[in-house]
């Protein structure tokens, strides 16, 4: 039986609270003779308000799970007193888990360590560094196996007898079920998946941002990003998007004309943000989120005023990617200069430059670097003020070669190694990616955002049926050892969920996602289902 085959999850529903009292009933009283039965087969906990429930389902089944509760006194106070008083250890922070339950055709190890898994990266996460449990003495090898120590002395009854034990994370990552855990597979837009070779260049060395070596290497760095896009000068930055986005709108300030801000997702949407901070005056042309723009409809929104275009190319928010060409030719057309938002797509799919005024992009996503460094493109040389802050001036950046302030050597060595193995090939890795993943999607029934005629290959946002939520099937699937993008406000407003392809991700792992994303969405139906027809 394949662990695949088993969901992981968070109990919510009070349909998997009943599950959870009859298996409680079961291996507490018929099994372990700890509590007195009764006719209705059903223990309910004495602290169940106040635990929170890990279960294991088998085709929506319950099939094991254990609580953690971290409210004095423990069930395990009441039985040696004060645990703090009898373990070795220093604690700050501690839980207590109870009713590690598994039904009996299920114990085969594996969902005991999966379990012990979850459990462990739940109490790290709601920042506990110790788990104490009161053990039944005849699995005391499972409880060794998923990290667990003795201490104190046995409790209960000669039929029910019981070890306090502990856990904490040291212990179980000696474990067998911390030498089991496997790394998450991330399909983020950013951070992303980093190479091995990229992590190393982190590491090294950090070196004066005003050696003749930090020279070179950022020269190299430029050099990198112009033939990777295209473009005739690059500046980068030590910050986020976002500063090279106002770093843009700096610039923008500089000019006599209004601009016309195009929008149709969320990222246009913070371009006018960015705008409307500058002071810059401007028009916008917006659509629905998802809808492209058509040729005509832009060049009919021109005035004779229009000096520029701020557009996004790749809009992550729904999976689409704006012609930048057809914003080119307009462009140039007209007489008007283009600004281009790449955070996403550079190093996502083949980008060209040529004729683009500024455009920003970023070191964190497709690219396949670390998050902290931004750049921004230009065709010509930047216009110098004193009114733009110095932080934000492009001319000061370009006058200084990228290096006007502090800057990170080991940022910059890490970026020159993502780029070294960033190009042609990566990218048609990302885009194979992207039409595998998107073709089983569409085999289970899944709606994806964007058209494929107007997709971003390097994203997919899918709509969630209206039953199911998308924020708790992202949960699960983060419990389950699979991380997509739902916690974003803008995808939680509109109850969507994000799969990014980087172009590492290993078929096995994709299939695997996929598998779990269906079964997670096919779960939370099947609850509605059972709520409907309860009401």
């Amino acid at each position: 039986m394949e662990i695949n085959d088993y969901l992981f999850k968070i109990a919510s529903h009070p349909e998997e609270f009943e599950q959870i009292h009859k298996l409680n009933y079961q291996t507490f009283s018929e099994e372990i003779p700890q509590h007195e039965q009764n006719s209705e087969g059903v223990l309910v906990d004495k602290f169940h308000a106040e635990n929170t429930y890990i279960i294991c389902l088998k085709n929506n089944v319950l099939a094991g799970m254990l609580c953690v509760r971290g409210k004095r006194p423990f069930s395990l106070d009441g039985k040696i007193g004060a645990v703090e008083n009898h373990l070795t250890i220093q604690t700050e922070n501690i839980c207590e888990i109870r009713l590690l339950a598994v039904k009996k055709e299920y114990r085969n190890g594996r969902v005991f360590l999966k379990l012990a898994q979850f459990m462990a990266a739940y109490c790290l996460e709601a920042g506990y560094d110790t788990a104490v449990i009161s053990g039944t003495t005849r699995e005391l090898k499972l409880y060794r196996q998923m990290g667990f120590l003795p201490f104190g002395h046995l409790t209960g009854t000669p039929e029910a007898s019981f070890q306090p034990l502990y856990l904490t994370e040291s212990s179980f990552k000696k474990s067998l079920a911390g030498r089991l855990l496997k790394d998450p597979a991330a399909f983020l837009p950013g951070p992303v998946n980093v190479t091995r070779k990229v992590m190393e260049a982190l590491g090294t060395r950090p070196f004066s941002h005003r050696s003749q070596n930090f020279y070179r290497k950022m020269k190299q760095a430029r050099q990198q990003l112009c033939r990777l896009a295209s473009a005739k000068d690059v500046q980068i930055l030590f910050g986020s998007g976002s500063l090279a986005n106002d770093v843009i709108a700096g610039q923008l300030s500089l000019l006599k004309g209004r601009g016309l801000i195009l929008i149709n997702g969320e990222f246009g949407q913070r371009l006018k943000k960015h705008a409307e901070r500058m002071g810059l005056p401007f028009e916008i042309l917006e659509k629905d989120w998802g809808q492209p723009f058509g040729k005509e409809e832009i060049e009919a929104a021109v005035t004779e005023e229009t000096e520029w275009i701020w557009a996004v190319h790749g809009e992550t928010s729904t999976g689409m990617l704006n012609s930048m060409e057809m914003l080119k030719q307009i462009a140039s057309l007209a007489g008007l200069k283009l600004c281009l938002d790449c955070i996403s797509s550079i190093g996502a799919v083949p980008i060209n430059l040529e004729g683009v005024y500024l455009a920003s992009g970023v070191s964190g996503k497709a690219i396949g670097g670390l998050t902290g460094l931004s750049f921004v493109f230009h065709e010509s040389e930047p216009k110098y003020s004193y009114t733009i802050p110095s932080y934000l001036n492009l001319a000061l950046y370009h006058q200084a070669e990228s290096t006007p302030f502090s800057q990170s050597s080991n940022l910059l060595e890490a970026l020159i190694t993502a780029l070294e193995e960033c190009g042609e090939q990566r990218m048609e890795l990302i885009s194979s990616e992207y039409a595998y993943i998107r073709c089983e999607l569409e085999k289970r029934g899944f709606s994806v955002m964007a058209s494929r005629e107007n997709s971003f290959p390097f994203i997919l946002t899918i709509l969630m049926p209206e039953s199911v939520s998308a924020e708790a099937v992202g949960k699960t699937l983060r419990w389950n050892g699979v991380i997509l993008h739902y916690e974003s406000g803008y995808l939680k407003e509109r109850n969507w969920l994000q799969i990014a392809c980087n172009g590492n991700g290993r078929r096995e792992e994709i299939d695997r996602m996929i598998a779990k994303l269906h079964q997670s969405i096919r779960y939370e139906q099947s609850l509605a289902t059972s709520i409907r027809l309860l009401n």
